[in-house]
């Protein structure tokens, strides 16, 4: 057994281990699951030094508290303003810490988002199910949810620079903005008055939102041409409109097929935007391009390919995270 653990101490609803999914296997029905937001923990697995689509701990609006036993890890935390604190003294949302032994880490909901990922500089010892140690809270596919108790024994550790450090991640700061769509598969079954409704109305999250679709409340949208179509593939952030009229964006643990039209599709750069909203949260939408589109990810993946900054929170420095600091405020041109 590793020297290493992780013990969960408490966990809310929902809080699951995440890796960038579970592909290949649609066809034969399986659901990728991974994480709701991508950028979130890619962020939060970059900065702990460890390839950005490894298993981070996805957690929850009901929080969590752990500690590690054996030697000393380090873990990145990034996604929603949550509540961080150690052993009682509240930390940044988004931050490198090392745990010892005699330390308490606890996450809780803070001011906003639904999701925070807790990534080790290490790896979890899972053996992985269909090529992913992701968990598929519906199926149990990679394992049931955490809770109190659960024991995660981390393996190949990364020796930290920094005791503690907060994450400068300007891009988890997230934009009140439109939801970017792009219209389709069955946007036909749609006539114009139900699409212009569409992008007009002012939508709330459900409570009954989850992992696998954010209901949406509003007005009811009836398509022309009915509610039932052949069953086909579905994408996250396919937006269906079944018989009741609410739309559903699909998220990560979706059906990998459907028979509800669907009226369009939340841009791959939106998606995280849109999962960290939390029940009775409003959003619109806003009509996108394909070339807006992909711009907009490979915004996001410039965003990502550059060097994590990190600004220490108290402790020493080594001369190695000394170098990786941007430590430039400014610059002058020597004149008052």
């Amino acid at each position: 057994m590793s020297a290493t653990r992780l013990r969960i101490l408490s966990a809310g609803p929902g809080v699951t281990i995440q890796d960038g999914g579970r592909r290949g296997f649609l066809r034969f029905g399986v659901t990728e699951s991974g994480p709701m937001d991508r950028l979130a923990h890619r962020t939060a697995n970059r900065a702990a030094g460890v390839p950005w689509d490894s298993a981070a701990i996805e957690v929850s609006l009901g929080g969590i508290e752990l500690a590690v036993e054996g030697a000393p890890l380090a873990v990145a935390l990034a996604g929603g303003s949550f509540n961080v604190s150690l052993d009682g003294r509240r930390l940044p949302s988004a931050v490198v810490i090392r745990l010892s032994a005699d330390h308490t880490l606890s996450v809780r909901a803070g001011d906003s988002g639904a999701w925070c990922y807790l990534a080790v500089a290490g790896r979890f010892d899972r053996a992985a199910e269909l090529g992913s140690v992701s968990m598929h809270t519906r199926t149990s596919i990679g394992g049931r949810p955490l809770e109190a108790g659960s024991v995660l024994p981390v393996v190949e550790l990364k020796t930290p620079d920094l005791d503690a450090a907060e994450i400068v991640a300007p891009w988890l700061e997230r934009s009140g903005e439109n939801v970017r769509v792009i219209l389709g598969p069955q946007d036909d079954y749609f006539n114009t008055e139900q699409i212009a409704a569409f992008f007009e109305a002012t939508w709330v999250v459900s409570h009954q939102s989850d992992r696998m679709g954010y209901v949406l409340e509003g007005p009811k949208l009836s398509p022309a041409k009915g509610f039932n179509i052949v069953s086909d593939g579905t994408a996250f952030g396919s937006i269906q409109i079944p018989g009741a009229g609410r739309p559903i964006v699909l998220m990560a643990d979706r059906p990998p097929t459907g028979g509800y039209p669907k009226i369009a599709t939340v841009i791959s750069a939106d998606i995280g935007r849109l999962a960290q909203l939390r029940p009775g949260h409003e959003l619109r939408f806003a009509a996108s391009s394909v070339e807006e589109a992909v711009s907009a990810l490979r915004h996001e993946m410039r965003m990502l390919a550059q060097p994590v900054t990190l600004r220490p929170l108290g402790g020493s420095l080594s001369a190695g995270s000394l170098l990786r600091q941007n430590l430039v405020d400014g610059v002058t041109d020597g004149e008052c």
